[in-house]
């Protein structure tokens, strides 16, 4: 016997608002009221998205010594500390490293750090010890990319020497059709990002001191 349709119309309503939150919970995660609202560099350079994620973790470790991880990040250099398995499917080559690599340390404004050996974003802001944001999008083929967009990696320490490590990502669409791709994968980045974020917080923390080594070829200083 077919369900009357308020009762249809009732279930689907729920099963929107569920979805709803559980978006907005991966969007958040992590994140305080406080660090949602709160005006993060580069936010001025993607002014007005269309789709904003604020991530975070607490760290137990001085910001001094999250930030050397932040900064090496990219492909052919630290990594994401993430899942570099799921993210080598795709071609991405990407082997995250668990050492400080001194030749991986300075990220001047307009240096490339890459996602993938053919896709690169720009340092748009680099504040050692603070701050650290990327800018760019991810071309289709030979489509440029239909959107601009910043991934915004933000310390602020804590009076108790722990660390706030924020992780935003702010997308400003293009071309009408971009928000079919970047809402959808959204979910995948909330995965990745979330694995990324613990992966600073467990080097950071379990590393005692100024833990380095050499790139290869890299002569001894």
């Amino acid at each position: 016997m077919p369900l009357p349709v308020s009762r249809v119309a009732l279930a689907l309503t729920a099963l929107i608002a569920v979805a709803v939150l559980v978006l907005r919970w991966m969007a958040h995660w992590g994140a305080t009221s406080e660090e949602l609202a709160a005006t993060l560099p580069g936010d001025e350079l993607v002014p007005h998205p269309d789709l904003t994620t604020t991530r975070a973790v607490t760290i137990n470790a001085r910001a001094a010594d999250v930030w050397p991880w932040i900064a090496q990040l990219g492909q052919g250099r630290g990594g994401f500390y993430s899942y570099d398995a799921l993210e080598n499917l795709v071609g991405c080559d990407i082997h995250s490293t668990d050492r400080i690599v001194p030749a991986w340390q300075s990220v001047p404004v307009g240096a490339q750090v890459r996602l993938a050996p053919e896709v690169a974003m720009t340092v748009a802001v680099a504040e050692p010890g603070h701050a650290l944001v990327l800018r760019g999008g991810i071309p289709m083929g030979s489509v440029a990319a239909p959107f601009d967009s910043t991934w915004a990696f933000v310390l602020r320490e804590e009076p108790d020497r722990t660390t706030r490590l924020v992780s935003r990502e702010r997308y400003r669409y293009l071309r009408w059709w971009a928000g079919l791709i970047v809402a959808p994968t959204s979910v995948i980045s909330f995965v990745m990002s979330r694995k990324m974020l613990r992966g600073i917080a467990e080097r950071a923390e379990h590393c005692d001191g100024p833990r380095t080594t050499r790139q290869k070829g890299q002569p001894m200083s």
